[in-house]
């Protein structure tokens, strides 16, 4: 069966089929690398791991890039006036930028890891793509898309017709926002307008040579420029959280299409925010929660991930103390009925494979992940042999991400052939014929068994 998404451009839900006929290719609008990651970010993240599980859970092969913001994104992004966050974080910490992106990159991707995200194949980062940016800025000079004015580089947005098509907020409307304002940049043709390169002042740091003068790129041609570079000029999905759909994705629209004439994202994919009391999660309403607080709570971070598999992604998610303690709870049952019913089955019954097809079903109509936990739910609750069960959730683990073979594995014994030929395998290392030695590994691990060599001998343990 094919997974279908909701494309938020067309309002219609959209069979993922890739544009090359090969590999279902994704891209990701990534972490701002200034500060430390809250779990409303998280979730929003989860959504292209998500996406690709349940690609690859239908056979699709997929390649998923996801950006790392590290320069330009500034904290007024409609006016194009503010300070970049970068800079922000350098003058609060003493740190330079380089510094700052990677103590905070690293603790996004360990915070990822701990929610069962699993690494995207690339990471771009933007200060590594400003030569793609300037050529691209170029090109949108070069067809009449955008103009500069001392140093400063803006998108006319009246030049592409379609702008306002994804988040709906048409030119007309922005004008009668605009109406409202103090003050507009007196620079920019139209009040619409939005940088893509700016001009550096006096004391910023964070500043490259450009045709145009010392600068440094708008946070949405980042966007895509590492996008094109590394999916090409036409790729099947883009995901990001609903606030992104305006300005971010709204103007990588126009850039990317101005620039290369034609469509170029297919299915445009958003999460939901997650939300504390009613609240959208931020920092500056204090009620920000990072995925190692769960942790000194005493909470699984995979719980966290089986909260938000209840609730559909593109839907609001509220997001309480109690409802996580409760997931937690229901994780830790789950793992040990698992680890009580034994081995998984080598085949399953007629009411085993129905259960199978609800599954998969559940997750390819737009990842309705609550109707696939309905699923489980019966499953653990239904009469079939353990057996079946556990090769049943075994299964849809690769999807779901909740290592519910955990304590089956924690409690796993090897057999008594697995151990005569560990210590067969100990007695050939001793003795240095170590063509045995790889000969007794290669059985080991053809009986899907992970090898290690340790101070106290050949250890093994199940592959996971």
């Amino acid at each position: 069966m094919t997974v279908r998404l909701f494309d938020s451009l067309s309002r219609e839900l959209i069979e993922v089929s890739p544009v090359d006929g090969e590999t279902v290719k994704i891209y990701s609008c990534g972490p701002t690398v200034y500060r430390y990651i809250h779990i409303g970010n998280m979730r929003s993240f989860m959504l292209g791991d998500l996406i690709r599980r349940a690609l690859r859970f239908e056979g699709r092969n997929v390649q998923w890039i996801m950006n790392i913001t590290d320069v330009g994104h500034m904290t007024d992004e409609v006016s194009d006036t503010g300070r970049d966050k970068m800079e922000l974080a350098e003058a609060d910490e003493g740190l330079s930028a380089t510094e700052i992106a990677e103590k905070y990159t690293n603790a996004f991707l360990e915070d990822s890891d701990l929610v069962g995200i699993e690494r995207a194949d690339l990471y771009p980062r933007a200060t590594q793509h400003i030569d793609e940016m300037i050529d691209l800025i170029k090109i949108l000079i070069d067809k009449g898309h955008a103009y500069e004015v001392d140093g400063t580089v803006y998108y006319d947005v009246t030049t592409f017709p379609g702008y306002g098509k994804l988040s709906g907020n048409t030119l007309a409307q922005l004008r009668a926002g605009h109406r409202q304002e103090v003050a507009v940049d007196p620079a920019k043709r139209h009040p619409e307008d939005f940088a893509l390169w700016k001009k550096a002042g006096p004391n910023r740091a964070l500043k490259w040579p450009s045709p145009w003068g010392d600068g440094f790129p708008g946070w949405h041609i980042e966007c895509s420029a590492m996008s094109m570079k590394h999916l090409g000029e036409r790729f099947d999905i883009h995901t990001g959280g609903n606030d992104n759909k305006f300005p971010h994705h709204e103007d990588e629209i126009a850039q990317s299409e101005g620039a290369v004439g034609h469509q170029v994202v297919s299915i445009w994919a958003h999460g939901g925010f997650l939300q504390m009391s009613g609240a959208k999660m931020a920092k500056s309403a204090k009620n920000v929660y990072r995925v190692t607080d769960l942790v000194e709570q005493g909470i699984d971070p995979l719980a966290f991930r089986m909260l938000c598999l209840g609730t559909r992604y593109r839907s609001e998610m509220d997001f309480s103390w109690e409802a996580l303690e409760g997931q937690n709870r229901r994780l830790a049952d789950l793992r040990r009925r698992v680890a009580s019913w034994g081995d998984a089955a080598a085949e399953l019954s007629e009411p085993a494979r129905e259960l199978d097809e609800r599954f998969r079903e559940a997750v390819a109509d737009d990842l309705d992940m609550p109707r696939a936990l309905v699923v489980l739910n019966e499953t653990v609750a239904s009469k079939l042999p353990g057996g079946e069960k556990v090769a049943l959730l075994s299964t849809w683990d690769d999807v779901l991400a909740l290592d519910l073979l955990r304590e089956a594995r924690e409690r796993w014994e090897p057999t008594d052939e697995m151990r005569a030929l560990v210590a067969e395998r100990d007695e050939a290392r001793a003795s240095k014929d170590y063509a045995k030695s790889d000969e007794l590994r290669d059985r080991l691990q053809g009986m899907g068994l992970e090898v290690m060599d340790t101070a106290a001998g050949t250890q093994v343990r199940p592959r996971t």
